[in-house]
C-alpha cells in the first residue's frame, strides 16, 4: 500500500521554495539567537549604509559578506567576506548563532562550514547586529561596551579596511589583522596572492606582500604621515589618519571627519593598494591614491646603500661616499646589488652625511629611543662603531626620539619634498670629500661650549663679509650697457660682444635705447654655491642646450639656473635669444629673468623659481591631474593667452616664440602660468608679418602646418600652438601620439569630429569634477578649433582670443578643418619591427617620420 501525501506539508514545502527565489531584507540591524539568516535575506545596518548577506557571481558558490547598501555602483562593492575560501556549494544554506554562542554557517547538509570561533564563555541570549561603520559584532543584548564584545568582523578583515578598521597587532591577545586581496579574478572573493601586513618589529611599518615576497614597504611613522609616503597629507575636513604603539598593541588606522563621505583602502587581485573614495556626482570609485605607483616603490628597487631618485637618471644612485656594488649591472641600470663604502670606517674618527627628504631605510632590526634627542642619538651612534645611521622618530615640533640602524642601509628613497633627514656614517675623509651637510653631535660639554663660541665668532664674521659684500654689490652688482656707473664691466661687455649676444649696431636689432637696458651679472662662485656645486640632488631638468639645476641665494631668494652645455651650439644660440629677449620683457604670465653668469667657458642664465615646474608634468600625470580643476584649467588658458599677445602686441618687439609647448609653461605657487624657454624665438619689425626659415625648429605635435611643411613662421605659428595647447589642457591628453579608438585621428581631429558631431564636451577631462560651467568649456574647444584652423589666415590674433576668452558675448565664427595628422598609413601594422612610421597628412603634403622603438 502507498503512502499518502499531507497537503499542509506540500503547500509549506511549496511556499519555502517560493520564498527562496527572491531576496527578502529583515527590516532590522540585529539577527537574534532564535533566528537565521537565509540566502535571500539581509541584514541592513541602522541608516541602511551597509547591508549584510549572501552574494553570488555563479550562482554555484554562495558567500557571506558585507556590502555598501547606499553606494548603487555597476558592480557590488563587497567590503568583507566571511567564507571567503569555503564557499556554500547551494543557495540552500544559512546563518545562526548556535548553541555554544558561536556564529555559523550551515550548508544544505545541516553541517557548518564556517565558524567565528571564539572561545569566550557565551550566555545563551546573543545577538549579531550590523552597524552603521560596516562592523558586524556578536554580543549581548544592550551591552554597549567595546571591551565587551564577544566577537566583530573588523577584527578579521579581508581586502579592505574601512573607517575605525585596525591594521596591526594587539600583543595580548596574539590576534594580527591584515587585508589580503581577493584571487586572481574580482569575481572570487577566494584568499589571493597579495596582502598588506604591519611588522611589529623595531619601528613599526606596513609591507605589501607577493606570497612570501616583499615587495613595497610605507617607511616608518614619522608622527605626521608614513615616511614613504610623503603625499599623505592629513585633511581635517576629510579623513584622519591614526598611527599607535606602546606594549599592547601596535596599529594604524583611519576616521572620516565628514560623515557624507565614503572612502576605504583595499589591496587589489594585481597587487595594487589603493585609497578609493566614492565620488557622488559621477557615481564612480575615484582612486585617491595607490602604491607601488612608481620604480622607486619596488621594495630594495636599488640595493644597500642605494637610493632610488624617479627625478634622476638612471633613479639608482649610490649614497654620497658609496659606489655601486657591481658596476657591469648598475651601467645597466640594475640597482638590485647596491652599493660600497669608497673607504673602510674608523669608529672614533668617523663622521656623519645629513640626507634630507628621504624615505627612511628599512626599520624592522633597529635601535629605537622615543625619548632621546637627535643629539643624544647622534653621540650614542658615534660611540656605536657598528652605528650606521641615525635619524628622529617623529619629525613633528622639530624632532624627537632616536632610531639607529646596525648594518646596512635597506630601500632609502629620494624625495623632492616631504621626507625627512638621515644621518649616514662615513669616514672622515669622505666627509671632508664631499662637504658636510649635516653631521655627528658633539659629547663633551667642553666641545660644546667651545663649538658654540667659534660658530658665534664664525657668525659675527660671516655677517661682516655678508654686509660688506651686499655694499659692494650695491654698488657694483647691477651692471649697464654704459661703462661709466651705469654700465657692464669692459670684460663682462666684451665677452657678451664677442659671443654675439648683442650687437655692436643697434639698427641690426632695430633697438633705439640699449642704454636704458639694465642686467645683474651673477659672479660664478655665488651661483656655485646656491646651487651645492651643482649637486645632482638641485637638479630639475636637463634638455638639449644643458641642466637647469634649483639655487637659493645666501639672501634665501629661490632660482632656478639653466647651466648652458659647454659643447651645444644650441645652448649657445639659447643664450644668446634668452639675453636679447627676455631681458626686455616684463609681464605676469612670463617667467623672469634674473641675471646671468659668465666666467671662461661657462655661460648661465638665472631665472625665478616656478614652484610647480612645468604644466605637462602635472597635466599628463594621471596621479596629478586631478589637481587642474576647471578654474585652474581656464586660468591658465587665460593667462597662456594673455602671455602671448603681450609678445605679439603690447611688448616693445613683436616676439614670436616658435616652441609654445606645454612642458614651456611653467606653474608658480599659486598655479599662475608663465611662458618659457625662448631660446627659438624671433624679433619682428613692427611691419613684418611673416617670415621663412631653412632651419624648422620645434615640437611635433605644436607646430603649424605651413611652418612645418615650407618654414613659414609668423604669429599665426604661436595661435596654432596655443589652440593645440587648449585643447590639451581641456582634454589632458597630449597632441602627439593620441588616437581615437579607430586609430585614425589624433587630438585635433578627435576635437574636430566631436566638435561637428555636437558632442564636443565629450572632450574634457574625466578628471575633472563636474563643477565646470559648459558654456565655458564650450567657447575654450571652439576657441581651440578656431586657433587650430589648417589656413594661417583664418585663425584670429591673440587680441580676438583674449576677448573671446574673457566675453560671453564675444561673437565666434565657426572653425574650419583644422591642419592635423589624419592618422596611420592604411598599410602600417602592428608589427614588432625596430622601427615605426607614421604617415601624417597636412596641406596636401606627406611626410614621413621614424620612430625608434
Amino acid at each position: 500500500m502507498g503512502g499518502s501525501t499531507n497537503p499542509l506539508s506540500l503547500f509549506l514545502l511549496c511556499f519555502t521554495t517560493f520564498l527562496t527565489l527572491f531576496e527578502v531584507s529583515i527590516s532590522t540591524d540585529t539577527l537574534t539567537s532564535s533566528q537565521s539568516l537565509r540566502t535571500n535575506q539581509t541584514l541592513l545596518s541602522p541608516n541602511a549604509i551597509f547591508e549584510l548577506g549572501f552574494f553570488s557571481y555563479t550562482n554555484s558558490t554562495w558567500y557571506l559578506g558585507i556590502w555598501y547598501k547606499t553606494i548603487h555602483d555597476r558592480d557590488r562593492t563587497v567590503v568583507w567576506v566571511a567564507n571567503r575560501d569555503i564557499p556554500l556549494q547551494t543557495s540552500l544554506g544559512f546563518l545562526k548563532i548556535n548553541d555554544q554562542g558561536n556564529l555559523v554557517i550551515i550548508n544544505q547538509s545541516q553541517k557548518p562550514i564556517w565558524s567565528s570561533n571564539q572561545t569566550t564563555t557565551t550566555p545563551s541570549n546573543l545577538i549579531l547586529q550590523l552597524f552603521d561603520s560596516g562592523n558586524l559584532v556578536l554580543k549581548e543584548p544592550n551591552e554597549n561596551d567595546p571591551k565587551k564584545i564577544l566577537w566583530q568582523s573588523f577584527d578579521y578583515p579581508t581586502d579592505t579596511l574601512l573607517p575605525g578598521m585596525k591594521l596591526g597587532w594587539n600583543f595580548d591577545t596574539g590576534i594580527e589583522k591584515h587585508i589580503t586581496s581577493w584571487s586572481a579574478t574580482n569575481e572570487d572573493p577566494s584568499s589571493g596572492d597579495f596582502s598588506f601586513k604591519l611588522d611589529p618589529r623595531g619601528l613599526p611599518e606596513i609591507f605589501l606582500w607577493n606570497k612570501n615576497q616583499r615587495i613595497y614597504r610605507s617607511g616608518p611613522w614619522n608622527g605626521e604621515r608614513f615616511s614613504g609616503v610623503p603625499e599623505m597629507q592629513p585633511n581635517t575636513d576629510s579623513i584622519k589618519f591614526t598611527f599607535f604603539v606602546d606594549q599592547h598593541e601596535a596599529y594604524y588606522t583611519f576616521s572620516i571627519v565628514n560623515v557624507s563621505l565614503f572612502s576605504r583602502l583595499s589591496v587589489n587581485s594585481i597587487g595594487e593598494l589603493q585609497r578609493l573614495t566614492w565620488i557622488q556626482s559621477t557615481q564612480v570609485w575615484n582612486k585617491f591614491w595607490y602604491a607601488p605607483k612608481d620604480q622607486c616603490d619596488n621594495y630594495k628597487e636599488c640595493g644597500a646603500y642605494g637610493v632610488c631618485d624617479t627625478n634622476a637618471s638612471p633613479v639608482c644612485q649610490c649614497i654620497k661616499g658609496f659606489r655601486p656594488r657591481n658596476p657591469q649591472a648598475w651601467n645597466l641600470r640594475d640597482g638590485s646589488d647596491g652599493c660600497v663604502r669608497n673607504t673602510e670606517l674608523k669608529c672614533g674618527s668617523d663622521g656623519f652625511l645629513r640626507m634630507q627628504n628621504v624615505k627612511l631605510p628599512e626599520t624592522t632590526l633597529v635601535f629605537v629611543n622615543r625619548s632621546m634627542g637627535i643629539v643624544e642619538c647622534g653621540e650614542l651612534c658615534k660611540k656605536n662603531c657598528s652605528c650606521s645611521g641615525y635619524a628622529n622618530v617623529e619629525i613633528v615640533n622639530g624632532g624627537s626620539g632616536c632610531v639607529m640602524w646596525v648594518g646596512e642601509l635597506l630601500d632609502v628613497r629620494k624625495y623632492p619634498s616631504g621626507g625627512q633627514d638621515l644621518y649616514v656614517r662615513l669616514a672622515a675623509s669622505d666627509v671632508d670629500d664631499i662637504g658636510i651637510e649635516g653631521g655627528s653631535h658633539k659629547t663633551s660639554d667642553t666641545i660644546k661650549a667651545v663649538g658654540i663660541i667659534v660658530g658665534v665668532a664664525a657668525f659675527i664674521l660671516l655677517a661682516l663679509a655678508i654686509f660688506i659684500l651686499w655694499k659692494k654689490r650695491k654698488l657694483q652688482c647691477i651692471l649697464k650697457w654704459k661703462t661709466d656707473k651705469r654700465g657692464f664691466s669692459e670684460r663682462s661687455q666684451d665677452l657678451l660682444m664677442n659671443e654675439g649676444v648683442f650687437s655692436s649696431n643697434r639698427e641690426q636689432t632695430g633697438e633705439s635705447n640699449m642704454d636704458d637696458l639694465e642686467l645683474p651679472l651673477f659672479d660664478f662662485n655665488t651661483i656655485t654655491m646656491a646651487t651645492n656645486n651643482f649637486s645632482d640632488e638641485n637638479k630639475l631638468g636637463q634638455g638639449g642646450f644643458g641642466i637647469v639645476y634649483k639655487g637659493r641665494l645666501m639672501e634665501g631668494q629661490n632660482i632656478a639656473v639653466k647651466r648652458l652645455s659647454k659643447n651645444s651650439g644650441q645652448g649657445i644660440d639659447e643664450f644668446k635669444n634668452e639675453v636679447k629677449l627676455i631681458v626686455k620683457l616684463q609681464h605676469r604670465n612670463l617667467v623672469r629673468l634674473l641675471g646671468c653668469s659668465i666666467q671662461m667657458d661657462e655661460k648661465m642664465l638665472v631665472y625665478e623659481y616656478m614652484e610647480n615646474r612645468s604644466l605637462d608634468a602635472i597635466l599628463f600625470d594621471k596621479t596629478k591631474r586631478s589637481s587642474l580643476d576647471w578654474q585652474r584649467r581656464f586660468n591658465i588658458i587665460c593667462g597662456i593667452a594673455r602671455g602671448l599677445l603681450y609678445l605679439h602686441q603690447d611688448s616693445r618687439f613683436r616676439i614670436i616664440h616658435r616652441d609654445l609647448k606645454a612642458s614651456n609653461i611653467l606653474l608658480d605657487k599659486e598655479m599662475n602660468p608663465k611662458i618659457s624657454d625662448f631660446g627659438m624665438a624671433r624679433i619682428f619689425g613692427t611691419d613684418q608679418t611673416e617670415a621663412n626659415t631653412m632651419r624648422v625648429v620645434g615640437t611635433y605635435g605644436y607646430m603649424s602646418p605651413e611652418y612645418a611643411m615650407d618654414g613659414i613662421f609668423s604669429v599665426k605659428s604661436d595661435v596654432f600652438s596655443f589652440g593645440v595647447l587648449v585643447l590639451e589642457i581641456i582634454s589632458g591628453k597630449k597632441n602627439r601620439g593620441f588616437y581615437s579608438a579607430n586609430k585614425e585621428l589624433n587630438l585635433l581631429g578627435h576635437a574636430w569630429k566631436l566638435w561637428k558631431e555636437e558632442n564636443a564636451l565629450e572632450l574634457i577631462d574625466p578628471s575633472i569634477d563636474n563643477s565646470y560651467s559648459e558654456s565655458e568649456v564650450l567657447r575654450c574647444i571652439q576657441v581651440g578649433l578656431l586657433c587650430v584652423q589648417e589656413r594661417a589666415e583664418d585663425r584670429p590674433t591673440m587680441a580676438s582670443v583674449v576677448l573671446m576668452l574673457s566675453s560671453d558675448t564675444a561673437s565666434m565664427s565657426q572653425p574650419k578643418n583644422p591642419g592635423f595628422c589624419l592618422g596611420r598609413n592604411p598599410m602600417e601594422t602592428d608589427s614588432s619591427s625596430s622601427k615605426q612610421e607614421e604617415s601624417c597628412t597636412v596641406n596636401q603634403v606627406t611626410v614621413t617620420m621614424l620612430d625608434a622603438r
